[in-house]
């Protein structure tokens, strides 16, 4: 009798037909788990970038053989051969970013109060040479 039953789903196409209603149902949720362990891999990548940022800033802001700007390009160059030993590929734009931002959240790099108000001088003061080309000839 069972063997009847299979016999009859497979010939019958009610397998194949019972197959492709369960695929329309569990693609999407299959995707959906793709979609979020990629997210949580970037996630996890860009923390892991974040500690190799944090780790450079720290590591050189005591350094005073160097001015601000040759700071700021050895961090990135850190940044970028830390991750490239991870197997990790990061464009020069989001290595500045990123040590950029460890700068500015470091507590051992310089906070400048503005009492008067003037954005441009705190601007000029804050960065203290983590400017790029374009900041500097502007300034």
């Amino acid at each position: 009798m069972i063997n009847d039953v299979v016999n009859w789903l497979i010939s019958s196409g009610a397998l194949t037909a019972l197959f492709i209603f369960a695929w329309k149902y569990v693609k999407p949720w299959l995707d959906n788990k793709a979609a979020h362990a990629s997210t949580e891999q970037s996630r996890a990548t860009w923390q892991l970038l974040k500690g190799f940022a944090d780790t450079a800033v720290t590591s050189l802001v005591g350094n005073q053989n160097l001015n601000g700007q040759e700071k700021f390009s050895e961090a990135t160059q850190v940044v970028k051969n830390l991750a490239s030993q991870q197997g990790i590929q990061v464009s020069n734009k989001a290595a500045q970013s990123l040590v950029q931002a460890a700068y500015e959240v470091s507590p051992l790099t310089p906070t400048i109060q503005v009492e008067n108000g003037n954005e441009d001088d705190f601007k000029k003061t804050v960065v203290n040479g983590f400017q790029s080309k374009e900041e500097k000839q502007n300034a």
